[in-house]
């Protein structure tokens, strides 16, 4: 069960506050607005005081959506394995 201390850090995250749609891909997002969507992720996560502890949730509770801590889905992929 998530805990407080598990979410701490979204407090402080670069993205609070933001459309999620930034992070999360739309059911019949094609390639080319997919790119443009994960850069301007990267640009937000890039500047992020938290980007690290983002991208450790992601892969320890192996998140299978959106951008977290700058990494795809394609990248966390191979290290969830």
């Amino acid at each position: 069960m998530p805990t407080l201390e598990m979410w701490a850090w979204q407090g402080s995250a670069a993205c609070r506050g933001m459309d999620s749609s930034v992070f999360f891909a739309p059911p019949d997002e094609r390639s080319e607005a997919r790119q443009g969507r994960v850069e301007a992720a990267r640009r937000v996560c890039a500047r992020c005081p938290v980007r690290d502890a983002c991208a450790d949730f992601a892969l320890r509770t192996q998140e299978t959506h959106g951008v977290w801590g700058g990494l795809t889905e394609r990248e966390r992929a191979p290290r969830r394995r």
